[in-house]
């Protein structure tokens, strides 16, 4: 029989810890979290790997580094209120929710989002939020948001999502260019977001979230 446990400290251990990422709500909760619940069943043996996980459709659950240095680099603390977009089935709204006072998580995918609030469930994560509607749009209806997180590639942030912040808010975004990309964060400060690189990853470029063609005759 697996164990998981084990693997999840290994997770930590090599992946998360080396890669700077120091304070103890984040790596208390990558402890905390089974990961294995929140995976596709034939994903199960694979879910503490270094690497993104694939879902299928373009989509894919964020490697445990990239999570965890996005989550140290926004400094989110435990009075705030997360968006979390492209949450797939749930797994960063479990880590985010150990960190944060309560998360909205936006899922497009109808049969993942029910599966997420299963696994949630089981988890015993009660401060979380399932929304289901395209990621674009996000959940206005439950912000303004002090912390938004991407769970995917793009090369642009929809104003949409951009409205949904809080002054004073930060985001993070994984911007893909190709096959390389970027984690930057974002400081919103009087109404315009200001962005700087964090640390380069990857991962497919969510639908909805790539730069508008512009046809000219």
């Amino acid at each position: 029989m697996t164990d998981f446990a084990a693997r999840r400290t290994m997770m930590v251990d090599t992946q998360v810890r080396p890669s700077d990422v120091t304070k103890f709500p984040i790596i208390d909760a990558m402890l905390t979290v089974p990961r294995e619940n929140f995976v596709p069943a034939a994903q199960r043996e694979a879910a503490y790997m270094g690497e993104n996980l694939e879902l299928g459709e373009g989509r894919v659950i964020l490697e445990p580094r990239t999570l965890a240095k996005m989550l140290d680099a926004l400094d989110v603390s435990n009075d705030e209120l997360v968006l979390d977009v492209g949450a797939g089935m749930g797994y960063s709204s479990a880590v985010i929710a150990h960190v944060a006072e309560a998360v909205v998580a936006v899922e497009d995918d109808e049969t993942m989002a029910s599966e997420a609030q299963e696994s949630l469930a089981e988890a015993g994560v009660d401060n979380v939020i399932l929304h289901v509607g395209p990621l674009a749009e996000g959940a206005s209806q439950h912000g303004p948001y002090d912390v938004m997180l991407v769970q995917g590639g793009i090369t642009e942030l929809p104003l949409t999502l951009q409205d949904q912040i809080k002054d004073g808010g930060r985001v993070a975004c994984l911007f893909m260019q190709g096959a390389l990309g970027e984690v930057r964060i974002g400081h919103k400060k009087g109404g315009v977001i200001s962005w700087r690189m964090s640390f380069n990853a990857g991962a497919p470029v969510l639908a909805g979230f790539g730069k508008e063609h512009v046809f000219e005759l």
